[in-house]
């Protein structure tokens, strides 16, 4: 088996070079959620693909830790492997420091790759291992990784100002203002792939799911340096950067630019958001490094607040979107009632298809995940061709699935009752749904954080003794990553608060293990809704226009308000859908959605 060879290949090299043990990461020097195929070392020694996980070899073991999301899928994808599975969060589960320590008390050479650590997390690895040391090395495996996938750089792209709303050159002034430095020569470190095609107005396809270049910035007093494959950029955009004062650099050559940055001038960088090798390039000696000042990061930050322009592009994205999921519930609709056989894979393709039909796709912004029955229990569950199952009776089809437009980014889950469910399926159908309205309909005071907001969704589930493990918000760019931050809502705490303008998901959920699982997901913008002598008070606008399936619904669960909520919903949804659907399909979604409960 090929994850026993690779592991004894990187157990010799580990020996050859008198290391204990090393510590894998997912990701790439960019720390982006998703990275090209190039770094998907952890993936590639272990078998288990999902989007989130650390693996950890030592000489005799080897463990791999990742989130609820992920549990069953690990355990499934790490058979026939002597990789122990670590569940994050749960009891009884060692941090990886401590599993280190338990098999090296007296101290051994724990390695890490220089370019896929942040400084932080070096610095915090040095505290918490000792009396192990910390190795930093360079790539371990071009030697071992027979075949590696190469970096891929395509073409770049510029994003028409009619979209983002803002030009280039206009970023660039209010993040230099925001650094507030005054009369120093300053660099500040952009290693994000998402945060830089937000400040130079740039997409690209190296990334899937992500429409971004492989890329770097650094921006200076002056101008926005910008890193990326040089061979990706047209005459055209060329002209276009240099006129919003960007220049351009190969992308091989951050590291060492910034070697060459002078001791005067002064580093604007997070420990959390650097490499420990581009760090470590910049900490030459008079060097002075001051944290990026604004909480969450100041692109980063910027990135979230979306304006008008990015508003409304959103708005039409979730119109476009719901043209094709209204089209996709009627094709399956349609099936069941014909008994004609669909699968999980050939959902996913279908609704890919109908979302084609706008000429604006731009690709999925994830992958799809549309689940039956106890897969549905995964939350990350994704079908193949070969391995997808017959939607079948008396369950739950799940469907988690997304797209980019050029004017912004989708995010859309449904679940969908098929059959006879028992009282427990309803029931816990009900509670998410609860959860879900009783977040859209909040109304807080400015200032408020996610993790306040929270309890909104998870309280319905909480009373019923159930819970669901990960966050109930992410941030969502615009024609960017599906995931993004500063903001969040989720139990953690998280100091970024929830301000105008930033886009996030609501999606509660519960998972019942090799049974069902549902999840809600509607994507909502923060937006001020009264200012008075107490505070200005937000609430949220749902830009979702996809309908909600009331078929199982316990009337009794929700209170008359969430009962008027969820009706008015479905019915704006088909008012505004209907219009752009051929005459049977909007009659079909409106004898199935408009009834009320």
């Amino acid at each position: 088996m090929y994850r026993t060879k690779a592991l004894g290949m990187l157990r010799q090299k580990l020996s050859e070079m008198g290391v204990s043990a090393v510590i894998i990461p997912t990701n790439d020097p960019h720390f982006g959620e998703y990275t090209q195929n190039y770094y998907k070392i952890r993936e590639w020694l272990s078998g288990f693909d999902g989007s989130a996980g650390t693996l950890v070899v030592t000489e005799k073991s080897a463990a791999l830790w990742t989130d609820s999301r992920y549990f069953i899928q690990a355990q499934e994808q790490l058979k026939g492997s002597d990789i122990r599975l670590m569940k994050l969060k749960m009891p009884q589960t060692p941090a990886i420091w401590e599993w280190i320590l338990n098999q090296y008390p007296d101290g051994g050479k724990v390695a890490i790759d220089r370019a896929l650590f942040s400084y932080s997390e070096y610095e915090k690895l040095q505290q918490e291992l000792k009396p192990c040391t910390v190795e930093l090395v360079d790539d371990l495996f071009a030697d071992i990784w027979e075949n590696r996938p190469t970096l891929v750089f395509n073409p770049i792209i510029s994003l028409d100002v009619k979209y983002a709303g803002e030009s280039a050159k206009s970023k660039f002034n209010r993040v230099a203002e925001a650094l507030n430095i005054k009369e120093q020569m300053f660099v500040y470190i952009v290693s994000a792939c998402d945060q830089v095609a937000w400040l130079c107005n740039i997409r690209g396809t190296d990334i899937d799911y992500n429409p971004v270049p492989q890329s770097y910035a650094v921006v200076t007093n002056t101008a926005v340096h910008l890193f990326v494959d040089l061979d990706s950029v047209g005459d055209e955009l060329n002209k276009h950067l240099i006129s919003q004062g960007i220049e351009l650099h190969p992308y091989s050559s951050f590291t060492q630019t910034l070697q060459q940055i002078p001791a005067s001038t002064l580093r604007i960088c997070s420990k959390g958001s650097v490499t420990v090798r581009d760090y470590n390039a910049l900490d030459i000696p008079g060097a002075t490094f001051i944290e990026d000042p604004t909480l969450g990061g100041t692109i980063n930050y910027f990135k979230a607040i979306k304006n008008n322009w990015e508003k409304e592009g959103f708005r039409k994205a979730f119109l476009e979107d719901g043209k094709a999921w209204c089209k996709l519930l009627k094709y399956i609709d349609d099936s069941l009632a014909s008994s004609q056989p669909i699968n999980e894979w050939t959902i996913g393709e279908k609704l890919i298809e109908f979302r084609k039909e706008s000429p604006d796709y731009k690709g999925e912004s994830f992958e799809p995940i549309v689940a039956f029955g106890k897969a549905a229990a995964l939350p990350h569950y994704s079908a193949t061709e070969e391995s997808a199952q017959i939607i079948g009776n008396n369950n739950f089809l799940l469907m988690d699935t997304g797209a980019h437009y050029p004017y912004g980014t989708t995010d859309t889950t449904r679940t969908i009752p098929i059959g006879t469910l028992t009282e427990q399926q309803k029931r816990h159908y009900t509670l998410v749904l609860k959860g879900m309205i009783a977040l859209s309909m909040a109304k807080f005071p400015q200032g408020t954080r996610g993790s306040q907001l929270d309890i909104l969704a998870r309280g319905p589930l909480f009373s019923d003794g159930v819970m669901y493990f990960h966050g109930t918000g992410h941030g969502i760019g615009h024609y960017l990553c599906v995931h993004e931050g500063p903001q969040s809502i989720r139990m953690e705490e998280n100091p970024v608060a929830l301000a105008q303008g930033m886009v996030i998901s609501n999606e509660p959920a519960v998972y019942i293990p090799d049974q069902y699982g549902i999840r809600t997901e509607n994507v909502i913008l923060v937006r001020e809704c009264e200012y008075n002598s107490f505070n200005t008070f937000l609430n949220f606008e749902t830009l979702t226009l996809v309908p909600v399936d009331l078929s199982c619904v316990l009337p009794n669960l929700l209170s008359q308000s969430e009962k008027d909520w969820i009706n008015s919903y479905n019915m704006h949804v088909c008012n505004t859908i209907a219009p752009y659907l051929d005459m049977e399909t909007a009659q079909w979604l409106s004898n199935k959605y408009k009834a009320s409960i």
